[in-house]
């Protein structure tokens, strides 16, 4: 079956109904059939993976900028896909600067919560308003723990899955009793939402200036949800990808998080699947917020990756520390050689086609340092990417007079001042997720806090 000749076609005089006279509905393109909008072109994907607790800035931090980069002992893993990946240096968000508990949250947003602040869209859910009219489900979140990187318009966190096979269950199984039981629930709930913007409706005449900002987060709410419970009712009529036995002996199961070798990589196996047979093309994956990133026993490392960060210059959690940053982008090595293997729909390797971002919100977790952000954007050559170089902004900057060597030529601990203050304020993080959403089709030219969209 070809996947992507499947549609699906919202009725806009039932979404003009059931959003009332308040909102005036453009015609969308999710209106138009996929099968008239998209027969011959190839899919494009995102994939964005968390790091917490920043990295081992002194073994990771690559010093020469350009393509005669030598790979550090961290980024040793990548060095096989030196011509398909970009590290990047020197990034941050002013918005997180000095606000630790934050830098997960953000990281694909952008934002700038204070106490009252609520966080702004995620650039997956942006990417996701624009390829999700294609998919079964406009993205897949996936987290160790209960925290997505995926954030809505009106700053509400998605839940994301964590067991395997939950996650290919939420993809490839079938309804829970049954598909007329599944659309008897949409279609309560679509209900319910036109219930609640007939109430809108009356109350609107009374609000303040104050409630009708709420109100209008409000109403974003309602609309995204309507879209998607009405997006899940039409796919109910297209069926469900026919996975493999042997891959899905592979994928379907449960693994001790004890075991994150295997945990991880079956994670990436199911990311890739998802891509594959295009039930999504946005994908995240969160190893673990700041407080909340496991252990790696099977390496020799029981402490967890907090622990680990707060090293205080302790050379046995440094070496940890370093260990475990080694093994979490071995991991990533290997998400990118499953897209480089598996095939699209054109026959060239899906990683051309897809966008992987690796990184972290932080760089030096000893002193909370979210400055410098460690960051790895692989693929995409198909969308124009051109890769094989050390992108550094660090060295962009007047006041940037080097990395800080010592005496033996490698890093010294002053280095760590630029992981906790940037030295090119220009260079912001979301400027690089502008330049993603682009490529993935986004109509813009700014995101989050961008101040220019960078060039790769």
């Amino acid at each position: 079956m070809n996947y992507l000749s499947q549609s699906w076609l919202i009725d806009r005089r039932h979404a003009l109904k059931a959003l009332g006279s308040v909102i005036s509905l453009p015609f969308l393109e999710c209106m138009i059939p996929l099968r008239a909008a998209e027969r011959t072109v190839t899919p494009r994907r995102s994939a964005f993976i968390y790091l917490a607790n920043g990295v081992h800035s002194l073994e990771y931090q690559i010093l020469k900028p350009g393509k005669d980069y030598e790979f550090t002992r961290s980024l040793k893993p990548l060095e096989k896909h030196r011509e398909v990946i970009t590290p990047i240096s020197g990034m941050h968000h002013p918005g997180g600067l000095g606000h630790h508990h934050n830098c997960m949250k953000i990281w694909l947003t952008g934002g700038k919560l204070g106490p009252s602040d609520r966080n702004t869209i995620s650039v997956d859910q942006k990417m996701a308003e624009v390829t999700g009219q294609h998919t079964r489900y406009p993205s897949m979140e996936i987290a160790i723990n209960q925290d997505s990187l995926a954030w809505t318009a009106d700053g509400v966190n998605l839940p994301p899955l964590r067991r395997c096979s939950e996650i290919f269950d939420s993809l490839f199984g079938e309804p829970a009793g049954g598909k007329a039981a599944r659309r008897r629930s949409l279609r309560a709930q679509g209900s319910v939402l036109d219930a609640n913007l007939a109430e809108v409706r009356r109350l609107e005449q009374r609000l303040g200036t104050a409630d009708k900002g709420r109100m209008e987060q409000y109403l974003t709410s309602v609309r995204e949800a309507e879209i998607r419970t009405r997006q899940a009712d039409a796919w109910l009529d297209t069926p469900l990808p026919d996975i493999a036995d042997a891959v899905r002996a592979r994928t379907n199961r449960d693994i001790p998080q004890t075991q994150a070798g295997d945990y991880f990589r079956t994670v990436y196996d199911l990311m890739v699947l998802a891509f594959q047979t295009d039930v999504t093309r946005v994908a995240t994956f969160s190893m673990g917020g700041e407080g909340h990133a496991i252990s790696i026993p099977e390496i020799g490392i029981n402490q967890t990756r907090h622990q680990l960060s707060h090293h205080g210059g302790d050379p046995v959690y440094m070496e940890k520390l370093t260990q475990y940053d080694t093994f979490a982008i071995e991991q990533f090595g290997y998400f990118l050689s499953r897209l480089a293997e598996t095939k699209d729909v054109d026959g060239k390797p899906m990683l051309d086609t897809t966008m992987a971002l690796f990184g972290s919100g932080m760089c030096y977790g000893h002193s909370h340092g979210n400055a410098n952000l460690p960051l790895v954007l692989a693929g995409g050559s198909g969308l124009g990417l051109k890769h094989g170089s050390h992108l550094d902004f660090n060295k962009d900057a007047a006041a940037f007079k080097g990395y800080a060597l010592g005496p033996d030529g490698t890093l010294s601990t002053a280095h760590y001042q630029i992981c906790s203050r940037p030295v090119n304020a220009d260079a912001r993080m979301s400027n690089l997720l502008a330049m993603m959403a682009q490529r993935m089709g986004v109509e813009t030219d700014t995101f989050g806090d961008s101040n220019k969209v960078i060039t790769l």
